[in-house]
């Protein structure tokens, strides 16, 4: 979300959805609120500091770990205020595993991604982190149901071997797929013990629908103006196997926008295109901007929540 006040985000929120509200993330306060930052601050038993070229790992907490902390504190205690009493699910977000080792640098300047060992012990971490943040959650609002949402635009990425090295004159070797699935399965298992559905978005082109069907993903979130043909017949088969859609249909940034109705007409046709029934779209997908609205002005997004709603409700008394 646009902004830095913790509590005029998670009032919009809460005001605009009813059945699928979140915990609102604010970059724009700066290193520790951005995505990176405030994930490596869930982290157990590692830490990270900021370096002109990123969020590298460090070996104790500093500053920038603690307003990391500090934020997320504040975030919460701003939702936990505006769900007094609120039942239903409750989405809450994080990095994934692949986008953060290919994010955060090791104590030599390169990507964790390099180092497989690394890998593994952020995965660990970070699955220890989020456990205690999604019990936190539970917590302060006793009666939602965590969502749990795993971005994750540099998982294609990082399947294709297109992660830069730190010199910028290669790449870091693609990561084998079987590899990248156990880790999200690992993330899918941890949330399960806390009852928590996972979902994986990713605003990237390619997204691996089929490799995030078998690690266990309840949801894909996705840009829906960047599907191409070749993707269709996995997101048919998601669909039959139960995945849920989360469709990014509605323009992230500030401009015009069309009537509800319009913005899901690609929703529709895609339905009819893969033969499946148009009364399932109902259950089957959710109506989301095409990625984050960080870069739009406040009055932007608040309009953008409305108008995803309204789009939502058409879809669902007009599926044809």
């Amino acid at each position: 979300m646009p902004g830095g006040d913790a509590r005029e985000a998670a009032r919009t929120v809460t005001g605009s959805l009813e059945t699928l509200p979140y915990l609102p993330e604010l970059p724009a306060r700066g290193p520790g609120a951005d995505m990176i930052g405030r994930t490596a601050g869930l982290l157990v038993d590692v830490y990270a500091h900021v370096e002109p070229s990123g969020w590298r790992i460090s070996d104790r907490p500093g500053r920038d770990t603690r307003r990391a902390r500090s934020w997320m504190g504040e975030d919460l205690d701003a939702l936990e205020e505006f769900t007094q009493d609120y039942a239903g699910d409750l989405k809450v977000s994080a990095v994934g595993p692949w986008t953060l080792v290919a994010a955060l640098e090791l104590r030599n300047g390169e990507a964790a991604l390099s180092d497989p060992g690394a890998c593994r012990d952020l995965t660990a971490s970070l699955a220890e982190g989020l456990r205690a943040h999604l019990a936190d959650v539970r917590r302060r609002v006793p009666g939602a149901r965590p969502v749990l949402q795993l971005d994750e635009p540099s998982l294609t990425a990082v399947l294709q071997g297109r992660i830069k090295s730190a010199s910028g004159y290669r790449t870091h070797r693609a990561v084998d797929r079987a590899v990248v699935e156990g880790a999200l399965r690992d993330l899918v298992a941890v949330a399960g013990e806390a009852g928590a559905p996972v979902v994986v978005h990713s605003c990237a082109p390619d997204v691996p629908f089929a490799l995030l069907r078998r690690a266990g993903v309840r949801g894909v979130s996705f840009d829906f103006g960047l599907l191409t043909e070749r993707e269709e017949e996995a997101i048919g088969e998601a669909v039959e196997g139960g995945t849920t859609l989360l469709a990014g249909v509605v323009p992230g940034v500030d401009g015009p926008l069309s009537d509800p109705a319009g913005s899901v007409m690609g929703v529709r046709t895609l339905w009819r295109r893969l033969g499946l029934a148009p009364g399932t779209l109902a259950e089957s997908v959710v109506v989301t901007p095409s990625c984050g609205l960080a870069g739009a002005s406040p009055a932007y997004a608040r309009a953008v929540l409305a108008h995803c709603v309204r789009a939502a409700r058409s879809l669902a008394d007009n599926p044809e």
